[in-house]
């Protein structure tokens, strides 16, 4: 694997990452609001989360994983079969 590809990989990962960061803020907004809603207080795991350890582990390496499938994917589409918007204007020249 070349160091181009291994960076692209790396970049798409962290990608993900970042996405399950968004979805699992957005998961425990909406928990904590369920609780208050329901008139029960919200019991936090430590360090004021609200999700289970599990749930938070399991969306990191979620993200992780979907970033490297898009990786894989993008790196096949853009860089061996070429198709992306630039190689369409060139061919429209």
């Amino acid at each position: 694997m070349n160091i181009k590809k291994t960076i692209y990989i790396i970049a798409a990962m962290f990608l993900g990452f970042l996405l399950s960061l968004i979805i699992h803020a957005k998961l425990e907004i909406w928990y904590i609001g369920k609780m208050l809603a329901s008139g029960v207080t919200p019991v936090s795991f430590g360090r004021q989360e609200y999700l289970p350890p599990l749930a938070s582990l399991l969306l990191a390496v979620s993200g992780l994983v979907f970033g490297y499938v898009i990786g894989q994917r993008w790196w096949q589409i853009v860089y061996v079969e070429k198709r992306h918007w630039r190689m369409n204007l060139k061919k429209a020249k």
